[in-house]
């Protein structure tokens, strides 16, 4: 099994709603914003290479942002069909793809236009997976922000019938795995990795960012702040004691590292390198 982080995409959130209660004086000193308030997020997606097949945890926001929200977001770099086809891997390659929830910024890149105009799977071959109560959630818009759930991300996707809806915890095939944390959304979801003495977890919008190993560092787009509290510590305290590899989906300068205790609660970070 071989691991790759690959970017969905580069963009910018405002500084505040990226760490929610923490008052600016305090987060600002780890990561400074640029004269808009905003701080750079990447979308780091997982790509594993399994026994000849090319399974892709996340997407990035995708193609199909309008020029009025790149201009909000800043948005920048390759997206994921770019980013994959640098790794040598084709939109035909992919045939699995988890998805950690269904907000724009991660199920973006799950669709995209095609020449006549119409939205269609941006892998053909590939089947989708994702919890069946954050798709009913993502159906009746159940969000912080009314443009979090975009229809065209995931409704092409069941309408091809090429999504299926998981009930809980649950053994996608041998070594990978998705463990429902609730807390960013209700049925948030991270993917747990396994092969031989390597241990690794797709931590989701649970733990975005280094910025965010503290308990309170959580983002106001939290469904469920405290939920996502309680998930993130034991996610931390486990990948310490044993030694799983965190994949950070929002980090633009370490996607992937080991946790290490610092003492009660209190956790560092060392970045370890995946193929990227």
């Amino acid at each position: 099994m071989e691991l790759s982080v690959v970017s969905g995409g580069v963009f910018k959130l405002d500084g505040g709603s990226m760490f929610g209660i923490v008052p600016k004086p305090l987060w600002q000193k780890i990561c400074p914003p640029d004269e808009l308030n905003r701080i750079t997020n990447d979308t780091n997606c997982l790509l594993i290479r399994k026994d000849g097949r090319n399974i892709l945890v996340d997407t990035g926001y995708g193609g199909k942002m309008t020029d009025r929200d790149r201009g909000i977001y800043d948005m920048s770099g390759p997206t994921i069909l770019g980013s994959l086809s640098a790794q040598g891997v084709s939109a035909e390659d992919i045939d699995l793809v988890i998805l950690s929830h269904l907000h724009f910024d991660h199920a973006g890149g799950a669709t995209r236009t095609d020449d006549e105009g119409g939205v269609v799977p941006a892998f053909p071959n590939a089947q989708y997976v994702v919890q069946r109560g954050e798709w009913e959630d993502a159906l009746n818009d159940y969000g912080t922000m009314k443009t979090t759930y975009r229809p065209e991300n995931y409704q092409p996707l069941m309408d091809q019938g090429v999504l299926t809806l998981l009930e809980g915890n649950v053994e996608i095939e041998e070594g990978i795995s998705v463990e429902v944390t609730g807390g960013h959304t209700r049925y948030h979801q991270l993917v747990k990795v396994e092969s031989g003495d390597t241990r690794a977890v797709y931590s989701g919008d649970i733990l975005p960012m280094t910025t965010h190993l503290r308990a309170p560092y959580n983002m106001a787009y939290d469904l469920f702040p405290y939920d996502t509290m309680v998930s993130k510590m034991r996610l931390l305290r486990q990948a310490a004691d044993e030694g799983w590899i965190i994949v950070l989906d929002h980090d633009a300068s370490a996607s992937s590292g080991r946790i290490f205790s610092e003492g009660e609660d209190r956790f560092g970070f060392e970045a370890v390198e995946l193929n990227r």
